[in-house]
């Protein structure tokens, strides 16, 4: 028989911890995320379901997304025992110079809808994180404005859709360069706009217009439509101001006779690295090296163009294999855990990009959740490297990964 006694307050008392209370809701609730997924679910009750759905979504059927998740959902690590790995070194050069980390922020439009801190708050979160932020040509804060917030330490990338008017698109790119912009990724894989169905049935529309479902959501999400209507105007930073629904000025933007021929001179009125971002083929990845870009970077776009796109992930090896010693191949799309950037890395990548990660800190407490965002993926970089027994960044190897298959193709 198990003998008992009334517990005696000297034993009571090491087991009782108050802890100090944080008034500071936004600070509470951020501390409190653990995982981008608990940032996602922050961002959601805070935004208003057009803007929130505008990040979170993907075109027509938004299965290019879904495979592209759970191709990193299907890794399988294979971790090496006995290393030391007391310390680990997460940077490397990316493009000529130090990244902090392995990752750095991707190019996202209308970004001051999400929040009206905007493209500030991920440039300034990057800068002090010591990793790129890529601002794109459809930002909602002009080029010299982000420029400033990133300070001295900042390293900015200029992301650019090429325009039918080819002068303007210019003007733009000679804008980031005086700004010291180092690096400019031309995206390719937008002739036209995808099939972004959220966003049509939504309304989804820059500035927001005031219907009787926006009303009913500024009574559901007051603190988001205060910053909207107290602060600047939306409006976008390279162009004039938009009445439309997104797709309507993709549409009328972007020119579908873009070719190798205009990547040739771009190439050649651009003074920094140049970035081809938009390759889902390994022959278009060969092409681009004969064409003496600096990376190529694997993406769908976040799954918002073509339905069905090839998994960039699983696309990887083969196109390390094929250019791997004639540029650099960065990756993103699907990308939500620091785990998933490992795994990129170990099977060749140079670099990946966060889009919707990033968006979810900031919609979930501006320039705090950008900076609580990459705090989580750095932990979990480093958590994981330390786990694969992996130091740095160079000792992660094919070895570590396997990529485990649901979908195969059929033989012929």
């Amino acid at each position: 028989m198990t003998k008992r006694q009334f517990p005696r307050p000297k034993d009571l008392l090491p087991l009782i911890r108050f802890k100090t209370p944080d008034f500071n809701a936004k600070r509470r609730r951020l501390d409190a995320a653990l995982t981008i997924a608990d940032l996602r679910r922050i961002a959601q009750k805070r935004t208003p379901r057009a803007a929130f759905d505008y990040t979170e979504g993907a075109a027509e059927g938004e299965l290019s997304l879904a495979r592209a998740r759970q191709a990193f959902e299907d890794v399988e690590f294979h971790p090496a025992i006995l290393r030391d790995v007391s310390t680990v070194d997460t940077g490397w050069d990316v493009l000529g110079r130090r990244s902090a980390l392995p990752f750095g922020i991707a190019p996202t439009g209308f970004t001051r809808m999400m929040h009206t801190e905007g493209e500030i708050a991920g440039a300034g979160a990057a800068a002090a994180a010591g990793i790129p932020f890529a601002l794109s040509t459809m930002g909602t804060t002009p080029i010299e404005e982000v420029a400033a917030a990133g300070g001295p330490a900042g390293r900015h990338w200029f992301q650019l859709y090429m325009w039918k008017d080819r002068d303007r698109s210019m003007a733009l790119v000679e804008r980031a360069a005086a700004a010291g912009f180092d690096t400019l990724l031309v995206t390719v894989d937008v002739p036209v706009a995808g099939a972004r169905l959220r966003d049509k049935r939504n309304g989804f529309s820059i500035p927001p217009a005031l219907t009787a479902r926006t009303v009913f959501d500024m009574a559901r999400k007051p603190h988001w439509w205060f910053d909207l209507l107290t602060t600047e105007p939306l409006a976008f930073a390279s162009l004039n101001r938009w009445s439309g629904t997104v797709a309507e000025l993709l549409d009328t933007m972007f020119d579908p006779t873009v070719d190798y021929a205009d990547l040739a001179w771009i190439k050649e009125q651009w003074p920094g690295k140049l970035v081809v971002k938009g390759v889902q083929t390994v022959a278009d990845a060969r092409r681009c090296a004969e064409a003496g870009v600096d990376a190529v970077t694997l993406s769908n776009h976040g799954g918002r163009q073509l339905d069905r796109a090839p998994v960039p992930f699983h696309l990887l090896p083969r196109v390390v294999k094929e250019v791997g010693k004639d540029l650099e191949v960065h990756l993103d799309t699907g990308i939500m855990s620091g785990a998933d950037v490992v795994a990129s890395v170990a099977l060749g990548a140079r670099y990946t990009m966060i889009g919707r990660a990033y968006l979810y800190g900031l919609m979930a407490g501006g320039r705090q959740g950008v900076d609580r965002a990459v705090a989580i993926l750095r932990e979990e970089v480093e958590r994981t490297m330390r786990l694969l027994g992996a130091a740095t960044l160079e000792e992660l190897e094919p070895g570590h990964v396997t990529q485990l298959q649901r979908l195969v193709p059929r033989s012929a």
